[in-house]
């Protein structure tokens, strides 16, 4: 009985297998992908630093540009900095989040300045992935103008490199230019339990 199901399984993987080597043969094209994860679930930037560590892993020069997160000292921002400075470069735009700076004019001229170190890295032909970590909260309360970053991602990114674009409430202009969405979706989290944000899961 054992090697008849052995057998039969061998049989469906094997036209598994001859069907999707024929649709990977179809795809050849490479480019620079813009990259949108948002939703309210957990996960939206811990993927993105994911990605800026397979970057590293393959030699991959990369950029971090974090809105709204400050001063906070997250694990991720510590070993970039701290272990793999020549390989990422990792900028702080934000001065908090928009609760505890309560000063809409400060965190405009932020994001500012953020978008703008962030054009700097996206067209600086030595970096391949740019990281824009929060930018959607930015784009959410109008600090940006959405129009403008996404006619620059459109319009001005290099034809190979990679941008990713993280936060909540990802815009439909940022959505319609992207080659890859991918929303998060919160079905628990302990917070609402009131455990308070864990290091190493949350920061």
């Amino acid at each position: 009985m054992s090697d008849d199901i052995n057998a039969r399984h061998t049989a469906k993987m094997q036209k598994v297998k001859a069907a999707r080597d024929k649709m990977m043969a179809k795809k050849t094209e490479k480019k620079g992908l813009i990259l949108v994860h948002t939703g309210d679930g957990k996960g939206k930037s811990s993927s993105g630093f994911g990605m800026i560590l397979r970057c590293i892993g393959h030699g991959m020069p990369c950029a971090v540009v974090q809105f709204i997160k400050g001063g906070w000292e997250t694990g991720e921002k510590t070993i970039l900095r701290e272990r793999f400075a020549d390989e990422c470069r990792f900028f702080v735009a934000g001065e908090g989040f928009t609760w505890e700076t309560q000063d809409r004019t400060r965190d405009i001229a932020a994001a500012e300045r953020g978008w703008a170190l962030a054009k700097e890295q996206i067209l600086d032909p030595e970096i391949q992935f740019v990281l824009l970590d929060e930018i959607n909260i930015a784009l959410r309360y109008d600090y940006l103008d959405v129009q403008e970053v996404a006619a620059f991602l459109r319009d001005h990114k290099p034809e190979m490199t990679h941008v990713c674009l993280t936060g909540r409430n990802a815009k439909p202009e940022l959505l319609e230019i992207a080659d890859l969405v991918t929303e998060m979706s919160l079905l628990k989290h302990p917070f609402n339990k009131g455990i308070a944000a864990q290091k190493g899961v949350e920061f």
